[in-house]
């Protein structure tokens, strides 16, 4: 499916080290193949922090965590 977004703006700068943040905390949550609802809410905390949410944090969280949950290489661990 094709998305187009015709007001699409280049990121800024600060929003590039933002998405690079957010990619490190999620990394970081998925790196024993178990994710956890303090790394949910930590990495929630980090696409917030700005006060606002980019589609580039959305699509991240998308392909980082829920195509890997949707396919088995990932796991919920609420006990923690």
């Amino acid at each position: 499916m094709l998305i187009e977004r015709p007001n699409h703006a280049e990121l800024t700068p600060d929003e590039l080290q933002s998405l690079k943040k957010l990619h490190a905390v999620i990394d970081r949550a998925i790196a024993d193949g178990k994710i956890s609802q303090y790394e949910m809410e930590l990495i929630d905390r980090t696409i917030h922090a700005d006060g606002k949410v980019l589609v580039e944090e959305l699509a991240l969280v998308r392909q980082l965590i829920q195509d890997k949950l949707d396919s088995g290489l990932l796991s919920y661990d609420w006990s923690s």
